[in-house]
């Protein structure tokens, strides 16, 4: 696992993404968080890559606002399959059970978004706010499930996944799942310098 300061995300950063690549951002405010989304996600359709999205809509709504001011054509994108969104509730609706990620649901909607926005041979990046919700429900057993599901299917399937959680929501009390949050990760993007505690 990498450690990177947000100050060191440059576009030239965001254009040097791996596939299976896993990475997650710890912020401290949503303009950090909608900066660095917005390179991630603008340096993938700039180079060619298909996008999932899947965020809450504030964000979302933030991020292609951001997007169309750089001129990228967001309809067309949406068109063919290369700028997938969808909603992180709905989605987690639809594969967790009594509180927990089933994992067979997970592999059918994630392994179908990835044929969808791969059909064209094209790499994929993804993004998933999905955890940032199950861990603002305290749910951080759950959570620590969910990135090792999606690591998992990131290095076999050959994507990379940017992750996201503010900083206000990591406590004390939630410090070892943070932990194995951040070492199910290959990079870890912080303001502090410093792994969360």
């Amino acid at each position: 696992m990498k450690l990177i300061r947000n100050s060191e995300t440059s576009h030239m950063f965001w254009g040097e993404i791996a596939p299976s690549d896993h990475l997650v951002q710890i912020y401290d405010t949503d303009t950090v968080f909608i900066d660095a989304l917005e390179g991630y996600v603008a340096g993938g359709l700039r180079s060619g890559d298909s996008v999932i999205l899947i965020g809450t809509a504030a964000h979302m709504d933030e991020l292609e606002s951001r997007l169309l001011a750089r001129g990228l054509d967001i309809a067309q994108a949406r068109a063919d399959d290369k700028y997938i969104r969808l909603d992180a509730e709905q989605t987690l609706a639809g594969f967790m059970v009594d509180g927990w990620p089933d994992e067979d649901r997970f592999q059918k909607i994630v392994g179908g978004l990835l044929e969808r926005a791969g059909r064209d041979g094209a790499h994929v990046r993804a993004f998933g706010e999905m955890v940032a919700v199950l861990w603002a429900k305290r749910l951080f057993a759950a959570t620590v499930r969910l990135e090792h599901l999606w690591h998992r299917f990131c290095s076999e399937g050959g994507f990379s996944l940017l992750c996201a959680y503010p900083h206000s929501g990591v406590t004390n009390k939630a410090g070892h799942s943070m932990k194995q949050i951040c070492d199910a990760h290959t990079h870890v993007i912080t303001s502090f310098g410093t792994l969360p505690n």
